[in-house]
């Protein structure tokens, strides 16, 4: 008999506390439950690894869950294991995979973990042939597409895997995949059409902000004061992963660490595992990090440099607020990251190089947009959003539009006049009619566009230059200069207008203002944050394994007196309940 989904609510409240599902979980669950395929877009932070994790519980056989990251793998296994659930990773790392087989064998496991690079190998398949499978669940599913941002060749080998078990249902889950993405893994993944469930990809939680960077150490700063609790900095070389990290501690006092490819193993396990369990600590890093974390309690995600398209922006910035409490979004970017980019298109195979040259336009759009930030970002998956949010950086403070044309037309001009080999600051001066030994010695104090500009237009030269190398029509020379490139040569001849941004003054706030996502101040609340700080020390697990914080908020508004009025709390499931519910009820009552 097919479990109902009035069973799996049931279920759902016993293993995780919770009275009912989320969004599209209900949909995926009932899918799953009924023997059908799917591929679930949904939002990071919508409860993906519910939507089998739960099923895992309810059916026959064992869950097969491919991942693309060990560490990924660990966290979810320790966040299963602590619900009740019967989980086992089977990866390198695993010492006791001997155990881990025997236990899949004697039908002892709800959910296996395990990489594409194993589930791909014929031997995997046979081993798997020797107990019943309950699902394929195969995470992080845009890494089959050769059209996703984070294409990963040994997801391409899971079709023939699950082939062979033609009676299991399978479920692929990702955040981020567009129209083109979506229709490739389904067919590479042999799920029918009819088999999506879209969510949505709205994360109405976080506030994005994309701002020009000047001093990302004084910015990030103050984002850091704006934001306590724990921090992503993506910055995009090692050295800078350094450097930040470095100054941001000594400006701030927290604890910030790097975290980069180049720290021997060891340094780079024990950074992360330091993020991971505290509730305040900042890590700086390039982009690799972050896919191998499910920490929901991420304040804010700053990037300073532009990731390589809107899709790896959304993902990168989905790693903040997973717990849905209030977080931010913040870019610092800079025209030397766009020119940076677009160089680097010649590298890129000429078959996906069109594909890579339009990701970079929309994100040069969304960077350069007076809009709203989060309608561009929908709009670019799909979706049809209202004009505004009311929680990003144009919404709450609204840009000016000014028109710039014959101001562009006289830049371009100057690059042109000068040989395309001058970098933004000579052309300032050329412009400006700046008094300059290197101006006169090239002979540009004679130049028809010496001189040319002054006044309201010379303060607009800077973001000018900015606009013109983000949308392609000014870019790098190999010596580090400008050149004419996209439309320059439209707007020279007054075929093209352009308009830029010019971002309003910003006021600095003393105050936080309504993001407040914790009581600070009660007494309680602390007094259960401190209970699961110790918890989490003698399980050797991070404190948000044990309770989220909106669970310790719960608590400490209904203060539950007993282990029945404990146990309606979100997020109190069986386990759980059972494990430190008394101690808990201490605490409250102690306070």
């Amino acid at each position: 008999m097919v479990a109902s989904l009035d069973h799996a609510r049931e279920a759902l409240r016993a293993t995780f506390g919770f009275d009912d599902f989320r969004g599209r979980q209900a949909k995926v669950i009932e899918r799953t439950l009924a023997g059908h395929s799917s591929l679930a877009v949904m939002p990071t932070g919508a409860g993906k690894s519910l939507t089998y994790q739960l099923p895992a519980t309810m059916l026959q056989g064992c869950c097969i869950v491919i991942s693309p990251l060990i560490a990924l793998m660990h966290d979810q296994l320790r966040s299963a294991r602590a619900n009740g659930i019967r989980a086992a990773t089977l990866t390198s790392a695993d010492a006791d995979w001997r155990e881990t087989q025997d236990a899949y064998r004697a039908g002892e496991l709800d959910l296996l973990y395990v990489a594409p690079e194993r589930a791909s190998q014929p031997a995997f398949r046979d081993f798997l042939a020797s107990s019943p499978i309950a699902l394929f669940a195969v995470d992080e599913a845009h890494c089959v597409s050769e059209w996703g941002h984070d294409f990963r060749p040994d997801y391409r080998m899971l079709r023939p895997l699950m082939d062979a078990f033609p009676e299991v249902p399978r479920l692929a889950l990702t955040a981020t995949a567009d129209r083109q993405t979506r229709g490739d893994v389904l067919a590479q993944l042999g799920i029918p059409e009819d088999g999506l469930v879209l969510a949505g990809f709205d994360r109405p939680n976080i506030r994005y902000a994309i701002r020009h960077r000047d001093n990302p150490v004084r910015q990030i700063a103050n984002l850091m004061a704006e934001r306590p609790g724990p921090g992503i900095v993506y910055a995009q070389t090692r050295r800078k992963v350094e450097d930040l990290a470095d100054k941001l501690a000594r400006e701030t006092g927290r604890k910030v660490l790097p975290y980069h490819a180049g720290l021997d193993p060891e340094t780079r396990a024990a950074n992360q595992a330091a993020f991971v369990a505290s509730e305040d600590m900042v890590i700086v890093a390039t982009v690799a990090f972050g896919m191998g974390i499910d920490k929901p309690d991420v304040r804010f995600v700053a990037h300073v440099g532009v990731p390589k398209s809107i899709e790896a922006y959304y993902q990168e910035t989905g790693r903040a607020g997973r717990d849905g409490d209030p977080s931010a979004a913040t870019m610092y970017w800079g025209a030397g990251d766009f020119a940076t980019a677009r160089s680097r298109l010649a590298e890129v195979d000429e078959d996906r190089r069109s594909a890579e040259r339009a990701r970079l336009d929309a994100l040069a759009g969304l960077v350069e947009t007076p809009q709203c930030r989060r309608a561009v970002l929908l709009r670019h998956f799909g979706e049809d959003p209202p004009e505004t949010c009311g929680n990003c950086d144009n919404c709450l403070d609204a840009p000016a539009v000014t028109e710039v044309t014959e101001l562009a037309r006289k830049l371009l001009s100057a690059v042109y006049r000068t040989g395309q080999s001058f970098g933004m600051g000579h052309l300032q001066k050329v412009l400006t009619g700046t008094e300059d030994d290197r101006v006169r010695q090239r002979g540009h104090d004679r130049l028809s566009v010496y001189g040319i500009v002054e006044g309201e237009e010379a303060r607009l030269l800077q973001p000018l230059g900015r606009a013109l190398q983000a949308r392609g029509d000014l870019v790098p020379t190999e010596h580090g200069g400008l050149a004419l490139g996209g439309s320059a040569r439209e707007i020279l001849k007054g075929e093209r207008e352009v308009a830029i941004v010019v971002p309003p003054k910003r006021q600095r706030r003393g105050r936080r203002g309504s993001d407040e996502a914790n009581p600070v101040g009660d007494p309680l609340f602390e007094a259960l944050r401190e209970l699961r700080r110790d918890l989490a020390s003698e399980a050797q697990v991070p404190p948000y394994v044990i309770f989220h914080d909106s669970t310790l908020r719960e608590m400490a508004e209904t203060r539950p007196a007993s282990m029945e009025a404990m146990g309606r709390v979100g997020g109190v499931g069986g386990k759980k309940l059972e494990a430190y519910g008394k101690r808990f009820l201490r605490c409250i009552a102690e306070n």
